[in-house]
């Protein structure tokens, strides 16, 4: 892993430089009918009783719905969805927020903030590690698995409350060393989303209201079950047999988001066009790369998104599963886009759903 040189978002006080170029030559508009072919096409190609895929290009959106079930009484684009760990995407832009308010800074260990009179460890877990999976913690707490067995099929994280979590935290014994290696981690943002409630004297929902969803107009994302005239129902991996809303204890940082298709593109069409929003300066942080991996480092991550190249400057994405729903966000500078796709059916192996939004949002 190379990590990129300060500033970043996870500096002190916020540092992050200045705004990044554009990354790439706008295209053209698509006409209409052929970007509504294609996202029919998207529609067709994914086996789940309720899909949307929801396109934005330039500011002009194109919505379409489908899928094996008889269409819901409200209609699919009205209904919310669980988008899972995509809900990192909205932790990490109220990390780049705080950051930037100079109300944290990256470099703060989270022990420190969660048991304020803890010793501080020669390798302390900071804040920055925990948003870019460089903490060393492991996807979930050691003894989630034993808890969660009971309600394996239906809510493992039910019972696993906030008060665990951070115990399990400041409890564990990281298998790496801080900041020296990725390993992709509910576990670490679960705690991170305590870390700065802590921090910040407020709980977790109130802050990411306050500080995310309020000043991108997102009146419409809820982050706690709703009922069945607002949210869609998941189904397992027979694409028949119902889930029950997801309850997730406290991992709300990591997976809490719901949301209908169009608040998620107005997500998304914030991070297209910063200098609109109230949270410039944190959306352009979450678009700078802090991070890469793999051979040949060909994998770079933000804070908040993985970023692949793409054929007009990179694309920006990420996706999220839960026991019976998925969903998919991205966006694409170089060429104006934001894509939102969900679907009510558990992943499955070669299931269809995520490779056909990557390329969808690639090739768009």
């Amino acid at each position: 892993m190379t990590v990129r040189p300060a500033p970043w978002p996870g500096g002190p006080h916020g540092a992050t430089g200045t705004p990044p170029a554009p990354e790439g030559p706008a295209e053209p508009p698509m006409d209409a009918e052929a970007v509504r072919r294609r996202l029919d096409a998207a529609v067709a190609a994914v086996d789940a009783p309720d899909v949307v895929f929801a396109l934005s290009r330039h500011g002009h959106r194109t919505v379409c719905c489908g899928g094996t079930a008889p269409p819901p009484p409200v209609p699919r684009a009205e209904l919310r969805y669980e988008i899972g760990s995509a809900s990192k995407t909205f932790t990490g832009l109220l990390f780049a927020q705080l950051t930037r308010a100079g109300v944290i800074s990256g470099g703060e260990p989270a022990a420190a903030l969660l048991d304020p009179g803890r010793g501080r460890s020669r390798d302390p877990v900071t804040l920055a590690h925990l948003i870019t999976h460089t903490s060393g913690l492991p996807a979930l707490p050691a003894d989630f698995f034993l808890r969660a067995l009971p309600t394996w099929r239906t809510n493992p994280y039910a019972g696993y409350p906030t008060a665990r979590v951070v115990d399990a935290f400041l409890r564990a014994r990281p298998r790496h060393r801080p900041g020296t290696r990725w390993h992709y981690s509910n576990f670490a943002v679960a705690v991170l989303g305590h870390a700065l409630a802590a921090a910040t004297a407020t709980p977790w929902e109130d802050l990411v209201t306050g500080r995310v969803l309020r000043p991108l107009g997102l009146t419409g994302v809820a982050l706690r079950p709703g009922g069945p005239g607002t949210d869609a129902t998941g189904h397992r991996k027979d694409g028949t047999t119902r889930t029950p809303p997801l309850v997730v204890g406290g991992f709300q940082a990591a997976g809490a988001v719901r949301a209908a298709p169009h608040d998620l593109l107005t997500f998304l069409e914030a991070h297209l066009d910063p200098p609109r929003s109230p949270l410039a300066g944190a959306l352009h942080a979450v678009r700078r790369p802090v991070l890469r991996r793999g051979f040949g480092h060909r994998h770079t991550h933000t804070v908040a998104w993985f970023q692949h190249p793409a054929e007009h400057g990179p694309m920006y994405f990420h996706c999220g599963a839960t026991l019976g729903q998925q969903a998919f966000l991205g966006f694409h500078p170089g060429t104006g886009t934001a894509l939102a796709a969900v679907c009510t059916r558990r992943f499955r192996a070669r299931d269809a759903f995520v490779p056909t939004a990557y390329a969808l949002l690639a090739e768009s």
